[in-house]
């Protein structure tokens, strides 16, 4: 009788690479990927909760809360008595004549939180929580208008550079080179000087200042896409693109961007803490937004000149920080987030 070997002998079969998929299988696109690890990370979550609440507190609070104006001042009518005394004599006969005065207060300054004003007014007699809206609008609206004009720029040039090299890339890095020689503060005092002196509406003399940081502050982003592209322009896909004929604009702005937009994303989303902080920084040294126009950092910068305010009226200057933190904090976290997220190293 013939022995019978206990192993098992396990035929190789081809894979029918044709055979439908399992309708169980899900299949996930690179975005939906992203979108999962984005929200795995519980920081990440609590600063997009940051950011939004923030936008909707700034953009639709003034919608709701409509008691107060941004510049509205509180007449309330208060009336305070003040009693005068007079002595003279005549012919060696004293008179005495006593004075009531009635001085009517129009601005309700510095008033505690209440039902009518629910953080407060300040010293000029501003409904803070009101101002504190409006500010956001400030802050928010500069720091993304600024942030995009950078990129915008940084991109354009720094894509250009690391494509052609050469005397362009020389170029256009020697003058990111003077550009970040640049004393900042100072000229941001002269420019501030200059338009005090025009008139310029005090309400758009930030946007004014922005413009000058957008161009001080795009050598940043456009050393990266160089950076980025100096490696990429070598990989086999673009010399598949040199050979079908392809534009160079083409090349840099349909093969070459798009793979540095996941680090461009991130340095975008912490950029806005940064440029919110400036703004804030800017507000707070009285060369951004003027009174009666209001910005966190103005609001603030009460502190600087009255004391009383800061020691006693806390719900003046503290809400605007408390408000500036959250931005921060928020915007930093998402951009933790996506860094993360885009990440295709990332395991978790």
């Amino acid at each position: 009788m013939e022995e019978k070997n206990n192993e098992q002998v396990v035929e190789n079969k081809p894979v029918d690479t044709e055979a439908p998929l399992d309708k169980n299988v899900r299949l996930m696109s690179p975005t939906q990927m992203v979108v999962r690890r984005f929200f795995r990370s519980k920081l990440s979550i609590v600063g997009l909760i940051m950011v939004v609440g923030l936008f909707i507190f700034s953009f639709f609070g003034p919608m709701i809360y409509t008691q107060w104006g941004e510049i509205e001042l509180d007449e309330s009518g208060k009336t305070e008595y003040a009693v005068s005394t007079t002595t003279y004599t005549v012919n060696g006969v004293e008179y005495t004549i006593h004075q009531t005065t009635e001085k009517s207060l129009k601005d309700n300054f510095l008033s505690a939180p209440s039902k009518e004003h629910i953080l407060g007014t300040d010293n000029e007699g501003y409904d803070v929580f009101v101002r504190l809206m409006y500010g956001g609008r400030i802050s928010l609206t500069v720091s993304f208008i600024a942030v995009f004009l950078i990129t915008i720029l940084g991109v354009i040039l720094g894509g250009v550079a690391g494509y052609f090299g050469g005397w362009i890339d020389n170029l256009i890095m020697r003058i990111c080179d003077v550009l970040m020689c640049l004393p900042g503060v100072p000229i941001l005092l002269i420019i501030s000087t200059i338009l005090d002196a025009s008139d310029i509406d005090a309400k758009y003399r930030i946007y004014l200042l922005m413009i000058y940081l957008t161009f001080i502050s795009w050598t940043g982003t456009a050393r990266l896409v160089r950076g980025q592209i100096l490696s990429l322009r070598e990989q086999e896909y673009m010399v598949a693109a040199e050979a079908m004929g392809y534009s160079t604009a083409r090349k840099i702005f349909k093969h070459l961007i798009p793979n540095v937009m996941p680090q461009l994303i991130v340095q975008m989303s912490l950029s806005l803490g940064s440029m919110i902080l400036y703004e804030a920084t800017l507000s707070y040294l009285n060369l951004g937004v003027k009174a009666p126009y209001a910005a966190w950092g103005t609001m603030i910068n009460i502190i600087s000149t009255n004391q009383d305010v800061l020691q006693n009226h806390w719900y003046v200057w503290v809400p605007a920080g408390i408000c500036i933190v959250i931005a921060v904090l928020g915007f930093n976290f998402v951009g933790d987030g996506l860094r993360d997220a885009l990440d295709p190293k990332a395991r978790r």
